[in-house]
């Protein structure tokens, strides 16, 4: 089975993708989930990690209008699907993928 690609996202996932990979390394903080998507207007705050003597670029794939999806990136929006309406108090950035989330939810 291929790995789906950017062009099968939905503008705002797509968005959120590029995002990730123009950030590299860091945090998306405030990410409002409505209906198992990402909302991005508002823009969520970003909080950039920048390590001195390394390379603090943009991904390779920034740019690029489609591309197969890391595995992350897929489990994240499946992650979203399940939530419904949530807010992603932090989601951690590491190399443009998404490695770690905290979800704010209604206790239930």
């Amino acid at each position: 089975m291929k790995p789906p690609r950017k062009s099968t996202l939905t503008p705002a996932q797509a968005d959120l993708v590029e995002l990730m990979q123009n950030l590299d390394f860091g945090m998306i903080e405030g990410l409002v989930i409505r209906s198992g998507l990402p909302v991005m207007k508002p823009r969520p705050r970003v909080v950039r990690d920048v390590k001195f003597g390394a390379g603090n670029g943009h991904r390779s794939e920034t740019g690029l209008t489609d591309f197969a999806l890391k595995s992350s990136v897929q489990e994240l929006m499946d992650n979203f699907a399940s939530l419904g309406n949530a807010t992603v108090r932090r989601l951690e950035i590491k190399h443009g993928l998404p490695f770690r989330m905290q979800v704010e939810e209604v206790a239930t």
